[in-house]
């Protein structure tokens, strides 16, 4: 462990240990870093030193801070042009309207004969799976199913998507869907993720499915979104799904 040199600023000492910590890979992108408590305790200096080296570290963008949660290691983001990338994009008809996403599970599984057709990749390879609720000013606007190769973000399970978006994730770890294929199709959801929704069971909601490629034309992300149909729309721009 690096010690501190008490004959010099604590704070910016303390600003350069974490610093490193995080550049040696001790705490990866998307993960959180010691509470104020724990590094205050392991360094031997107060709360508000630790606060002001996180705070000067938030402010370099290396780090962010979630209420009631700690600071998180942010990584080198990739810059990607969402238009051309997501071609039918779900539109909420209400504007101004805060988004919030809820994961309702998270978990690996093998990739079986279903998935591994998709990724191309052996039904053995191991896969994330993340279903998640998709809300717009608190009120239930989608529930989606996610699936991702484990080799292409290996440490998805210890990063909080509450804080980060799968996207920010990706960007961490170099990886870069350039296009998608989407569809629509119209479906009945089942009585209890119906409730979710806030809709009658039976109610027909909108199936988004939609597949992401990276530039090597390799299937980075598979994603069935069911979406009410009276919350949100969709256009058709230049011939494509947007």
């Amino acid at each position: 462990m690096v010690e501190i040199d008490y004959r010099s600023s604590i704070y910016l000492q303390l600003r350069e240990v974490v610093r490193t910590t995080i550049e040696d890979g001790d705490y990866p992108p998307g993960t959180a870093i010691p509470s104020e408590n724990e590094l205050a305790k392991t360094y031997g200096v107060n709360r508000l030193t630790v606060r002001n080296a996180i705070d000067a570290l938030v402010e370099e963008g290396l780090l962010r801070r979630v209420q009631g949660k700690g600071a998180f290691v942010v990584g080198d983001l990739i810059e990607r042009d969402l238009d051309s990338l997501q071609g039918f994009r779900q539109t909420i008809r209400e504007r101004h309207v805060e988004p919030a996403t809820r994961v309702l599970s998270k978990s690996v599984r093998q990739a079986g004969a279903k998935y591994a057709k998709i990724f191309n990749i052996s039904p053995d390879e191991q896969i994330f799976y993340i279903k998640r609720l998709n809300t717009a000013d608190g009120e239930p606007i989608a529930i989606e199913h996610t699936y991702i190769p484990c080799r292409k973000v290996p440490k998805l399970n210890g990063i909080d998507l509450g804080v980060f978006t799968l996207y920010e994730v990706y960007g961490f770890y170099g990886v870069s869907p350039v296009r998608a294929w989407q569809t629509l199709d119209l479906v009945r959801l089942e009585a209890r993720d119906a409730r979710m929704l806030g809709i009658e069971p039976g109610h027909t909601v909108m199936l988004f499915t939609c597949t992401s490629y990276d530039a090597a034309d390799e299937v980075v992300e598979f994603t069935r979104s069911y979406t009410r149909g009276d919350k949100c729309s969709f256009t058709v721009r230049n011939g494509e799904w947007n």
